[in-house]
């Protein structure tokens, strides 16, 4: 039986994570209705991604009888009031990242998710990259020693972009890009919490972040080192040195399609889109959709590549990382 979806939002994002659904077997996943504010918005969502069901709130999008899971798409200021919403209606949640705004709202989603016993998981698309899940396989067989530095760069100008700017409107670059340089240092070292973490950086006008360099000491003198910024093009790559090898993303590490493995390059190329997509590498975005799946198929009420222990971390260091920048939301004055 099919998996059924309700995507909420019809915005850009949820428009590449249909598209990235189609590149699936139709027999495992169904978008079977769509919810926006306006009802015409997602008419126009429903009749470009042939789904049979649109609606005008996102409360009869909770209230459908039909869908299994939803796909939540509204930016990160209404995560917390939509994943309650649809996980007290008994359903399941891929929440698109960060889980929150901070790490009160994070741990107030992961009740919500207890209390209700429905799966929830934050859609940090890049852990289910096949490049990944084969970094992670190398990490774990040792292939190069222990990892003793992780490097990491995001950079991209996006200083037009309203909700990147817009306090409001959750603005600022780590919880919008930096975070995936964080991510993949929490991934790399086994979801170990660091011992310091020293962040040093400049603000836009607005009081969000705007470009920040972090440095993570872990135990047994292991580092991590990361820079993000929304205003200038950084090389966007990684690389995890071990004391036997380097293991290097180079390029798109939010995204990756190519692992360097001590010099040695494999390719992991991704499906072609039906309909031209938003964001870089989209279609990607099918292997958080198929782990949600297979975590549903086994009874599963979390991911173990992305469980909610990895979403709180997360949330309690992008907390330490604005404090020392300087950055603070409504949110946290609640």
């Amino acid at each position: 039986m099919a998996t059924r979806w309700g995507i909420c939002s019809a915005g850009r994002i949820s428009h590449d994570f249909a598209v990235a659904l189609k590149t699936l077997p139709a027999k495992d996943h169904q978008v079977v209705a769509v919810a926006a504010r306006k009802l015409e918005d997602a008419q126009e969502f429903a009749r470009k991604h042939s789904i049979p069901r649109a609606h005008g709130s996102y409360e009869q999008l909770a209230a459908d009888p039909d869908v299994d899971v939803v796909y939540n798409g509204v930016i990160h200021p209404y995560h917390l009031k939509t994943c309650l919403l649809f996980m007290n209606a008994k359903k399941h949640v891929l929440c698109e990242k960060p889980l929150a705004m901070n790490t009160k709202e994070v741990k107030e989603i992961l009740d919500s998710a207890k209390r209700n016993d429905v799966f929830l998981m934050e859609a940090i698309w890049t852990r289910f990259f096949p490049a990944s899940v084969e970094l992670r396989r190398l990490l774990a067989e040792g292939e190069v020693g222990e990892v003793k530095m992780v490097r990491s760069e995001f950079g991209v100008p996006l200083l037009h972009v309203p909700r990147l700017v817009q306090k409001e409107l959750g603005g600022g670059a780590l919880l919008s890009i930096g975070m995936y340089c964080l991510q993949l240092v929490c991934m790399v070292y086994g979801g170990e919490k660091p011992e310091s973490i020293h962040a040093s950086g400049v603000r836009l006008d607005t009081g969000v972040d705007e470009t920040v360099v972090v440095t993570l000491r872990f135990s047994r003198n292991r580092m991590a080192v990361f820079t993000y910024s929304s205003s200038i093009q950084l090389p966007n790559d990684a690389i995890i040195v071990g004391t036997k090898g380097t293991v290097q993303v180079p390029a798109r590490m939010w995204c990756p399609t190519s692992l360097v493995v001590n010099g040695k390059e494999t390719q992991f190329p991704l499906p072609e889109p039906s309909l031209p997509l938003n964001f870089n590498n989209g279609t990607g975005m099918r292997y958080e959709a198929e782990e949600v799946r297979q975590c549903l198929l086994k009874g599963l009420k979390e991911s173990v590549a992305m469980s909610h222990a990895d979403s709180l971390l997360l949330a309690e260091l992008e907390d330490e990382i604005r404090r020392q920048v300087g950055v603070e939301y409504t949110q946290d004055c609640q």
